[in-house]
């Protein structure tokens, strides 16, 4: 039952765009006990078919702004290859340290400059 409702949050936060994965892996490993590679590969395969259904709402509700997309895709599709191939290489101990300090870097961010910089972008647009 646990894991349906984990399955259910996570799928709300990811089809928001929100960053669901970190809070399947952060799950997974953390307190399903699974090794971090093998995570990896059940949270991509988890988020096909919700990657999929949200962008299909979100190409409908007008959400998707193809120029931009067109400038990161090159980026990320050599990212996800390089990023994959790192996988295998670095052993799972590192893995599982340089995703808590990934966490740990963008909750900062979100903590101590998001914050100011969305507030100072709301008083431009008022302006």
């Amino acid at each position: 039952m646990i894991e349906a409702i984990v399955g259910f949050v996570t799928g709300v936060i990811a089809s928001m765009g929100l960053g669901g994965g970190f809070v399947l892996m952060i799950w997974l490993t953390v307190f399903a006990g699974i090794e971090q590679r093998a995570a990896q590969g059940i949270n991509l395969l988890f988020f096909l078919p919700i990657a999929l259904l949200s962008l299909i709402i979100h190409i409908k509700g007008g959400l998707i702004d193809k120029t931009l997309v067109k400038k990161y895709l090159l980026g990320g599709i050599v990212g996800a290859v390089l990023g994959t191939l790192a996988s295998h290489i670095v052993p799972n101990e590192l893995l599982s340290k340089l995703f808590s300090l990934f966490l740990l870097a963008f909750g900062l961010r979100e903590l101590f400059v998001s914050g100011k910089q969305n507030a100072e972008k709301d008083r431009e647009h008022n302006s």
